[in-house]
């Protein structure tokens, strides 16, 4: 059994757990068995015993228990004296526990753990090496003086789970013994253990700096590797060893650009991270755009001088290659299922890229807000920062940032943020409804931020700002003091830019005083008085005279803009306010904040004269009064572009432990010929090296290609629809790719085998009546014969590569029809002379037999079809194959006959019990070969997706020309709409077809009586019911014209009933047996209410759409 099935079976052991705590044991047994998590102080005694045993089932059983207790947060700590004395074990499934066991304890337990040194050497070393053991405080070494030849473990799960366990003692004085260790296991044959060495390098070097130069050594030796498994994790140690060591990357650097789409995501993420800094140091800023203008205008203006003309020839900025291979390879990576992948690419893009290309990953960021509010939060904040600079990025996708109810607070805050980031003079009246909505929400501190927003944007569009002010003092009105004091906060903000045009305003706030409580906005409202005092003569002293009787009753904040308000009005208006001003101060002399205390004496030596004053009372006024620069509002975004994108710096806003500064662009770049690598390879290879996702000249012929493909990716040429070219690229992109490290084509060429199959496509239709078995010089095979070079193997780089070759299948779809029957005529001659010479490096010409195709069998292959009229059960004949009796069964092309090659293929469902498995759907295929030469061995090849269940055909060994045979399968769809792709093959060919079943053909007829009808229907409401109102068609009024329409969309029974203009039919999914009721209740003017009851809510849309259709149309 394996560590994963032991997760498995955790389950089970919660089960166990809760049961045993309900009951109580009757025997010793059974409270040994159900007392495994009890408080009880012997709670471990049973497993001790257990692990003591001399029984490898006990004690595996014991281990898996141990585990479980790790799971399960408990702590088993005390148990490893027992666990440790069976690190020796030689039960692989019982030491790979004991390993999981000891990386958790090995800290905590260092004595304990370094007894078991000695067999992590067993499971790690090669070479004889001295054992070690520890005695007093000292590691010493066995007394043998002849020690023993060590074996290395040949398992590669142990040989990683050791290495692991014995850098997680954290113990200085084993520091020798993990260098060696992680030295050896650098070298290593697995690519697993090479990256549990990487793992490890870390850890030693937390544990002991000074071994930095020695694992400098060993992290070059592993940027090395070519292995798509390591890269990721030795870029991490590199990261976190000697980040400054760039030297380290230069030979490294265009392997791991294209090795990038296949590592790991994490790897991903790092590989991204470390590039990032890598470029910034070593290519000229691509944001020198001015230079390019200036050429085009050199054309222009002949005129110039010649010395103009000298300096615009030196201006054009030129992506250096290495610069441009970056971003090309990190293009595909938006499409991935990973938010952290997506956002380091964008950040990347962000920070290296020229500023017209940034905006390509504006989508992909915004396919992000319908992730979990902890990705949006990041993501958001990082678009927050965008915006800034760049407001057309996201300005197309503005819809995207409306506020929905269901949104957290912070994450309102931060779509909020972005759309006022985005608000111009076009869009703002669209941006300002949205805002009335939001100022009207539950939510009191999203309607405060709204209103804040609100005041931003008649701040940075003066068009707005007189309308954002009306609306604002109409909020004054509002009930929630919330809203009312934010309002007042902003509009003050808002009248210092013209205070003369507004002084209703401020009379206005003075009558809602008293009803405001909120400090803050009280505060602001005596600002607005006192700062303005003149303009509103009579209102400022009658507000002070107020807040002379509830000064002592004040908030902090409030006193002190009081004594303010008083000095000021005492300078303007000293006759009315001379006393109330002498009160307040001396009330503000013995108040119990010293703020306030200092405030009111400095106000009284600067106002009211005196001997002591001196001349600093002449200025009072000056002073006091002084006119105030306007508030600036701003984002609060506004300066973390001094971050790194996507960083936890940018998050906080402040500089995290670690974080790593990107340094400003060189003004003039390193040589490039640093990165240059010595490579022993044919210089054929070198054409379509920098064609890798290339923007351009993807028109041009290549001859070779370095990428791994079907040999008949060339042979079966898309001249069919566009659909028919996307499944061939999706299908071919699933086939399992080698090993990167295989050989050194391909981990310096990493390419996609979709862009591989465009350019094959251009030139079978560029030179039709070339050979269709390729030679030693264009087969699929790479330089050195080692069979197919490594693909990508990434979603994200099928998705990417789609929409082209699909696009270009569409315009180039129309080929001569007598060329493609010549090529297809060369085809057996080339097949036998190569069937003469085969030799190494013609291996990769011939398809290997799919290892999914049965074998042939004796059997005639229509003889399954023949067996489909049989019946398994006693249902009625109605249901038999073509004699259903709503017509005949439709029937859809599987293959064309020039894409085939002349062999075509069209299937039908023939609505019958599949006889291979009863959860898969039964489908008919028809196959006729329409050329002049006889096919042989046609089978059904790969299939996509890799699980999908498929019961192929028997292989027809031949079928003669203008034959036609019709074969049985059976897929199992998964109650799914979506298309099984395969690969229908010959001998000489295989081309990518799917079958796309109708929502109704996913059914099976269910016999069902009205009352089982309608209680089951009863079962299937609220969200598992879908209906709509339909109009029905004239010719379809009556109950067989319904009948008939009906069982023609959907494979389904009637059930009877007994009520006039209610038809009832029953149904039930193929795969997983889930019931479909659907109902007809006919009402008057030839309305009907269509009724679909089941979970399957989706497939309940599709089929309601469906029926819709059959039912509306005459």
């Amino acid at each position: 059994m394996s560590t994963g099935a032991l997760y498995n079976d955790q389950g089970g052991a919660e089960a166990a757990v809760e049961a045993g705590q309900e009951t109580t044991p009757t025997s010793s047994s059974t409270g040994a068995a159900f007392g495994l998590f009890s408080t009880d102080f012997k709670k471990n005694e049973d497993l001790k015993e257990m692990l003591e045993s001399n029984k490898e089932s006990l004690k595996l059983e014991a281990m898996k228990r141990v585990v479980g207790l790790i799971a399960k947060g408990k702590n088993a700590s005390e148990l490893f004296p027992a666990v440790v004395k069976n690190v020796a074990s030689k039960n692989i499934e019982l030491k790979k526990l004991v390993y999981v066991y000891l990386v958790r304890y090995a800290e905590e337990q260092q004595d304990l753990a370094l007894l078991s040194i000695s067999t992590f050497q067993r499971a790690l070393k090669v070479a004889p090496l001295p054992l070690f053991w520890f005695h007093s405080g000292n590691l010493q070494m066995c007394a043998d003086e002849k020690p023993s030849p060590l074996r290395q473990d040949p398992n590669q799960l142990i040989r990683a789970s050791a290495l692991r366990v014995l850098s997680s003692i954290r113990v200085p004085i084993i520091v020798p013994i993990m260098m060696l260790a992680i030295k050896e296991a650098a070298a290593d044959l697995s690519p697993y253990v090479r990256k549990t060495s990487a793992h490890a390098i870390q850890k030693l070097y937390s544990l002991d700096p000074e071994q930095k130069e020695q694992l400098i050594e060993v992290i070059e030796k592993l940027l090395k590797d070519k292995s798509t498994l390591v890269a990721g994790s030795v870029v991490m140690a590199f990261e976190e060893v000697c980040p400054d060591r760039i030297d380290l990357i230069h030979k490294n650097y265009r392997k791991l650009c294209n090795l990038l789409v296949d590592v790991e995501e994490w790897g991903q993420v790092v590989i991204i991270s470390m590039l990032t800094r890598y470029a910034r140091t070593q290519f000229s800023s691509p944001w020198k755009e001015d230079g390019v203008f200036d050429e085009n205008e050199k054309a222009f203006y002949d005129s110039d001088s010649e010395e103009k003309r000298g300096q615009t020839e030196a201006k054009p900025y030129i992506m250096d290659p290495d610069h441009r291979l970056l971003l090309r390879n990190t293009k595909p990576l938006l499409q991935s299922r990973n938010t952290a992948v997506v956002m380091s690419v964008a950040q990347l893009y962000w920070h290296l890229a020229p500023k017209h290309e940034v905006s390509v990953v504006t989508k992909s960021l915004v396919r992000l807000l319908r992730s979990h509010r902890e990705v949006q939060y990041v993501v958001l904040q990082n678009i927050a920062t965008m915006s800034i600079q760049r407001k057309g990025m996201f300005e197309p996708y503005m819809k995207s940032f409306y506020v929905r109810s269901t949104d957290a607070t912070h994450i309102k805050t931060l779509k909020l943020e972005i759309l006022t980031n985005l608000a111009n003079e076009a869009n703002i009246s669209t941006i300002l409804r949205e805002f009335q909505t939001y100022v009207k929400s539950q939510d009191k501190a999203f309607a405060a931020a709204t209103i804040q927003a609100i005041g931003r944007c008649a701040t940075n569009i003066s068009e707005v700002t007189d309308t954002c002010l009306n609306g604002l003092v109409l909020l004054l009105s509002n009930r929630d003091e919330t809203v009312v004091a934010e309002s007042v906060v902003v509009i003050k903000k808002l009248l210092q830019t013209q205070p003369t045009q507004h002084s209703e305003i401020i009379r206005h706030m003075a009558k809602l005083f008293d009803n405001i409580t909120v400090p803050m906005a009280r505060a602001s409202i005596l600002w607005l008085m006192g700062e303005y005092c003149e303009r509103v003569p009579k209102i400022a002293p009658d507000v002070l005279r107020k807040m002379a009787k509830t000064f002592t009753a004040e908030e902090d904040i409030v006193k002190l803009q009081t004594v303010n308000l008083a000095a000021k009005l005492y300078l303007t208006n000293s006759k009315q306010t001379k006393l109330l001003t002498q009160y307040i101060l001396n009330l503000g002399k013995y108040d119990q904040n010293y703020d306030i205390r200092d405030r009111t004496r400095f106000i009284r030596q600067l106002i009211v004269p005196s001997e002591k004053s001196g001349a600093l009372n002449k200025y009072a006024r000056r002073i006091l009064l002084a006119p105030k620069p306007a508030p600036v509002l701003e984002s609060a975004f506004k300066d973390r572009d001094r971050y790194q994108l996507g960083t936890l710096s940018h998050s906080l806003n402040t500089k995290a432990a670690g974080y790593q500064e990107l340094s400003d662009w060189p003004a003039v770049a390193p040589d490039q010929s640093v990165r240059n690598v010595e490579v022993i390879e044919p210089a054929k290879q070198s054409k379509s090296e920098d064609k890798f996702y290339s923007d351009e000249g993807e028109d041009k012929d290549e001859e070779g290609s370095d990428s791994s493909g079907s040999e008949d990716s060339s042979s079966s040429s898309s001249e069919g629809s566009s659909s028919e070219s996307e499944d061939e690229s999706s299908d071919g992109s699933e086939k399992t790719s080698s090993d990167s490290g295989k050989n050194s084509s391909g981990s310096e060429k990493s390419s996609s085998e979709s862009e591989v199959e465009r350019k094959k496509k251009k030139m079978t239709k560029k030179a039709p009546q070339r050979k269709s078995k390729p030679t030693a010089t264009d087969s699929d095979s790479d330089e050195n014969g080692n069979g197919p070079v490594a693909q990508s193997s990434s979603s994200s780089a099928e998705s990417s590569s789609d929409s082209d070759s699909e696009s270009e299948d569409e315009s180039d779809s129309d080929s001569p029809t007598p060329q493609k029957k010549t090529g297809a005529k060369a085809k057996p001659k080339a097949a036998v002379q190569s069937k003469n010479e085969v030799s190494l490096l013609d291996l990769d010409d011939f398809s290997p037999a799919p290892t999914n195709a049965p074998k042939p069998s004796a059997v005639s292959p229509s003889l399954l079809s023949d067996l489909e009229g049989l019946s398994l059960s006693n249902v009625s004949s109605a249901i038999q194959v073509n004699a259903s009796s709503f017509g005949p069964v439709k029937t859809y092309e599987l293959l064309h006959h020039m894409t085939g090659k002349g062999l075509s293929a069209k299937y039908h469902f023939p609505r019958q019990p599949c006889l291979y498995q009863p959860s898969m759907v039964a489908v008919q295929v028809i196959l006729t070969n329409g050329s002049d030469q006889s096919l042989e061995e046609i089978h059904i090849g790969d299939r996509s997706p890799a699980g999908l269940n498929i019961h192929c055909f028997n292989t027809i060994e031949r079928l003669e020309p203008g034959a036609s045979v019709t074969v049985s399968m059976g897929i199992d769809f998964s109650d799914s709409t979506q298309a099984a792709n395969f690969h229908l093959c010959t001998k000489e060919d295989q081309f990518s077809v799917s079958v796309q079943p109708a929502v109704g053909e996913l059914l099976m007829p269910s016999a069902m009586t009205e009352p089982d009808f309608c209680r089951e229907q009863g079962k299937l409401l609220g969200m598992n019911e879908t209906s709509a109102t339909i109009t029905m068609a004239t010719a379809n009024a009556s109950s067989q014209a319904v009948t008939k329409q009906v069982q023609s969309v959907a494979n389904v029974g009637v059930v009877p009933c007994s009520q006039n203009g209610l038809h009832r039919f029953a149904g039930q999914t193929v795969s997983s047996g889930a019931l479909v009721l659907v109902s007809l209740e006919l009402k008057e003017s030839s309305s009907a209410l269509l009724t679909i009851n089941t979970d399957k809510s989706i497939m309940a849309s599709m089929l309601l759409r469906d029926l819709k259709q059959a039912l509306v149309q005459p």
